[in-house]
């Protein structure tokens, strides 16, 4: 399982509702979580790794020995936010590339875990911004697209030289 690196039109593709809950689904989303603890990130949406599905894993440490907040969440939704703050982001899409990022600082999510039960959780700071930057990614939005205009043109050379390089690839 690979990471989809920018400008990979996997990203912007977005994910599909999961309806099947089973091994297969289960032995994904391990997968997606050591390839999330390899490339030593906090979170990681299936399209990120060329799949397109509403699924996402995270563990706010990033720790592998430590996987007591260790989430993976099917098919989310975002009922409410609440305050906004701006933080430092990066992405494992994105390697090398961090910037300032607005965000809410609480939100209410709804979900489904891996069984296909429903599930709330209300997450808020560093949590709260771990699930807005996936969620996004299950919608096709990277994170480049919300940073402020200044930003865009400070990473627009790095972002150019990913282009370049992924079309000497293909």
């Amino acid at each position: 399982m690979e990471i989809v690196t920018y400008p990979g039109p996997a990203l912007r593709r977005g994910g599909k509702k999961i309806e099947v809950f089973d091994d297969a689904l289960r032995a994904t989303a391990e997968a997606m979580l050591e390839r999330m603890y390899e490339s030593q990130g906090v979170g990681l949406a299936a399209p990120q790794v060329g799949l397109d599905l509403e699924l996402l894993v995270l563990n706010p440490t990033g720790d592998p020995d430590d996987r007591d907040g260790e989430l993976v969440i099917c098919n989310p939704e975002i009922k409410s936010r609440k305050g906004n703050e701006w933080g430092e982001e990066g992405c494992l899409s994105f390697p090398g590339i961090y910037a300032e990022v607005e965000r809410a600082k609480k939100l209410v999510l709804s979900y489904q875990d891996l069984d296909g039960q429903e599930q709330e959780l209300r997450a808020d700071d560093f949590l709260a911004r771990i699930i807005q930057h996936e969620i996004d990614h299950l919608k096709g939005v990277l994170f480049v697209d919300r940073l402020s205009s200044v930003d865009k043109l400070r990473v627009r050379p790095k972002l150019q030289d990913m282009e370049r390089k992924f079309e000497a690839r293909v």
